[in-house]
C-alpha cells in the first residue's frame, strides 16, 4: 500500500461532544490536503458538504450508544443523506443484541439500509461484546445488507484490536476504529484485514508512512 492508498483508507474523524464547526472545517481541510475521507457529527453535514465537496463525507447514526428508536435512526439516516453525507456509520442496539433479540437488531439495520442509497457501515462496539455476540452482530449486519462492519465508536472502553478485525473480516469488509493513533497502529489493522480506518490522528498516520 502506497502513501496515497493509505490516506484514502482513513476516515479522518472528529466526533466529540464539544466539536464546533470550526473544528470540523479543520478536519475537512486536513482530509482534502492529505487525500483522506472525513467522519463528522450529523449536525454539521450540510455545512461540511458545501465547504469541502471533494471530501468523501461520513457521519454517524444512533451515536454513540445505539439506543435510539428504530424510526429515529431511519429518519436520521435519511436527513444525513439529504444533507450530503456519502456514507453512514450506524451503531447497533447493543442491549437488544446481548438480550438475544437478533431479529430486532437486523430489522433495524435493514430499514436504514433500505432508506438511503449510500453505503452503511455498522458499528458493533466490540469492547462490549463476547466472541459469540460479535459473530451474531456481524451476521445481522451482513444479512441486513450493510457494506461494512466497524469495530468501535471510540466512546466505550477499548477500541480496535487485531483479533477483532480478523473476526469481523470473516463477514464483511472492516473499518477498524478506536485507539489507532500512529502509522504502526494503522499498519497492524490493515495487515489484519481492515479496509478502512477511523482515526482522529489521520494526519499523524499518513505522515508516519514508511516505504
Amino acid at each position: 500500500m502506497n502513501r496515497e492508498a493509505l490516506a484514502a483508507s482513513i476516515d479522518h474523524t472528529i466526533l466529540g461532544p464539544e466539536t464546533t464547526l470550526a473544528d470540523v472545517e479543520t478536519v475537512l481541510d486536513e482530509a482534502a490536503e492529505y487525500g483522506m475521507n472525513a467522519c463528522i457529527p450529523p449536525c454539521y453535514v450540510a455545512e461540511a458538504s458545501e465547504y469541502a465537496p471533494e471530501v468523501t463525507l461520513a457521519t454517524v447514526i444512533g451515536f454513540p450508544h445505539g439506543q435510539h428508536a428504530p424510526a429515529a435512526k431511519e429518519r436520521e439516516a435519511e436527513l444525513a443523506w439529504e444533507a450530503g453525507a456519502d456514507e453512514l456509520d450506524i451503531v447497533i442496539n447493543v442491549g437488544r443484541l446481548r438480550a438475544g433479540d437478533d431479529e430486532a437488531v437486523q430489522a433495524e439495520l435493514e430499514a436504514v439500509v433500505a432508506t438511503v442509497p449510500i453505503p452503511v457501515k455498522v458499528i458493533i462496539e466490540t469492547a462490549l461484546l463476547s466472541e459469540a455476540e460479535k459473530h451474531r452482530a456481524c451476521e445481522a449486519a451482513r444479512d441486513a445488507g450493510a457494506e461494512m462492519v466497524k469495530t468501535s465508536t471510540g466512546f466505550a472502553d477499548g477500541g480496535a484490536t487485531v483479533a477483532d478485525v480478523e473476526l469481523l473480516s470473516e463477514y464483511l469488509p472492516v473499518k477498524a476504529s478506536g485507539g489507532i493513533g500512529s502509522y504502526e497502529d494503522a499498519l497492524a489493522m490493515l495487515d489484519a484485514g481492515a479496509e478502512r480506518l477511523g482515526a482522529s490522528s489521520g494526519v499523524a498516520i499518513v505522515n508516519g508512512y514508511e516505504d
